[in-house]
């Protein structure tokens, strides 16, 4: 009687999943997988990558994957439980943006403004610090630098003080 509870209860959470050649999954990022080896693990990043399209059906639970030259050291075949239905959204088609790539195949990255100053204590100096707003291929950054390397470097973003 114990055993017919425990297999009704997991019953009703399992989730029979089946996948059609030619649809689109999602792929699990788990050290078990090999992907985790093959991409750096860290806190934040997504726990599922893809979409990638399904080859073949290979038995019950098994499916090979077409997989990009980025993933060429795993093994195309996963179990069902490694995978996540992809439900295609037009959203998530990113257009790529035209860059400028300078010869030595770099992006230019340029100075906007600087929008904070801040005087911090290190080792019983005190250093002046700036945020400065980058631009660099249509994406605004900021970050904290030196005021002095700014200065040298950059002296018209100082033209107004």
């Amino acid at each position: 009687m114990a055993q017919s509870h425990k297999k009704s209860y997991a019953n009703q959470r399992r989730n029979h999943l089946e996948f059609e050649e030619g649809e689109h999954i999602f792929l699990k990022v788990t050290p078990t997988t090999g992907i985790g080896r093959s991409i750096k693990i860290k806190k934040l990043n997504p726990h599922y990558i893809g979409p990638f399209k399904i080859l073949e059906k290979l038995g019950l639970v098994a499916y090979k994957i077409a997989l990009p030259p980025y993933l060429s050291n795993l093994h195309d075949v996963f179990h069902i439980s490694q995978l996540r239905k992809y439900t295609f959204d037009h959203t998530h088609v990113l257009e790529p943006e035209s860059v400028q790539v300078r010869e030595d195949l770099i992006l230019p990255v340029t100075p906007v403004r600087i929008d904070d100053t801040s005087i911090k204590r290190l080792h019983g100096k005190e250093v002046s610090l700036v945020n400065v707003a980058w631009s660099r291929a249509g994406i605004k950054e900021h970050t904290w630098e030196l005021e002095s390397d700014m200065r040298k470097d950059y002296p018209h973003l100082f033209s107004g003080n």
